[in-house]
């Protein structure tokens, strides 16, 4: 589900007369095959939910995760439909690399919030290595799938939470999917400004010491020296923690 290339053809996934169109349009499906994410198509014919059906129930204080086509990386439940957090949530993604401090936006995206919680709370993060990284066009790192594959997801999915304003500049902290409402569980961090479309649900933020952490593991580059792939200094999340 959050596969940035191969996962989403339409999401981190994406050069004609001119070398400025040429080089607009690279970006673009730069940008689609980046941020996929995990999250099946399929779910959002058999949710039977509308984007819009789940952008009310959200405001409605409830959240809705469908199991979808997949199964899931790990055995993991799904969240309970009622979002706990308010306000802003500190949190720790503890890595190899080290700690980056995010602080959550459960105000603006309660049913991401919910759901990357839920999956910390389970330990599904633990243990799971950042399989993308991009930098060419769009400088993001790509985690969340226990699989390490870029098709992994927990087996549900969820709507998107967006308002349209969504921009992506150093430090955001955002969903990866495979098309609209294809949540799941891959998420990826922007290490330096990057131009995306505001398909990308934003859930948070991180310090100013922990985009720094990142854009150095981005300066060693990826392991075939492409723009896309692995990062060649391997990233592994070892837990996620909410600060109490």
């Amino acid at each position: 589900m959050d596969h940035p290339a191969p996962s989403r053809s339409h999401a981190f996934n994406h050069r004609p007369k001119s070398a400025v169109l040429l080089t607009l349009a690279a970006l673009a499906v730069l940008a689609l095959l980046l941020l996929s994410g995990c999250g099946s198509s399929d779910s959002e014919g058999d949710s039977g939910e509308s984007s819009g059906e789940s952008d009310s129930s959200a405001a409605a204080g409830t959240c809705s995760y469908p199991a979808d086509s997949q199964s899931a990386a790990k055995d993991v439940k799904a969240p309970a439909e009622k979002p706990e957090a308010k306000g802003t949530v500190d949190a720790t993604v503890s890595t190899s690399a080290g700690d980056l401090a995010v602080t959550l936006d459960a105000d603006r995206t309660p049913c991401t919030v919910n759901s990357f919680l839920s999956l910390a709370k389970q330990k599904y993060f633990d243990d799971t290595e950042c399989h993308r990284l991009t930098t060419e066009g769009i400088f993001v790192l790509q985690c969340g799938d226990p699989t390490g594959t870029g098709s992994g997801g927990p087996g549900y999915s969820f709507a998107d939470e967006l308002d349209g304003s969504e921009t992506y500049p150093a430090g955001t902290l955002a969903m990866a999917n495979s098309g609209p409402d294809t949540n799941g569980s891959q998420f990826f961090v922007v290490y330096d400004d990057s131009s995306l479309p505001p398909d990308y649900t934003v859930f948070g933020q991180l310090d100013e010491k922990s985009t720094k952490i990142v854009a150095d593991i981005a300066a060693k580059g990826t392991d075939s020296g492409a723009g896309d792939g692995a990062p060649k200094e391997e990233v592994t999340i070892t837990e996620v923690t909410a600060n109490s």
